[in-house]
């Protein structure tokens, strides 16, 4: 799944609290800020684990205020980097 998440979701932790949500459910992928202001996120992993992922960024941390979550269902890449990371 891939995400993209509006609002006030830089300078406020987001991007950290979702690499630990997203290591908690297991998948691999990435997060990163935007230049635009935006967080995106690429979650791999089951579509229950990446559906958490996605109930999260949609509140994000306590300092978040989110007004628009993007998503996108995609293949998974051919050899997923393990792990989830800050990118």
């Amino acid at each position: 799944m891939h995400a993209w998440v509006s609002g006030r979701v830089q300078g406020v932790f987001f991007r950290d609290s979702t690499r630990q949500r997203a290591r908690e459910l297991g998948l691999a992928g990435w997060v990163k800020n935007l230049p635009d202001g935006r967080v995106e996120a690429l979650f791999v992993g089951t579509r229950e684990a990446c559906e958490a992922a996605l109930a999260f960024v949609r509140i994000g941390p306590p300092a978040a205020a989110v007004s628009a979550v993007e998503w996108v269902w995609e293949e998974p890449p051919a050899h997923p980097a393990g792990g989830f990371s800050i990118a």
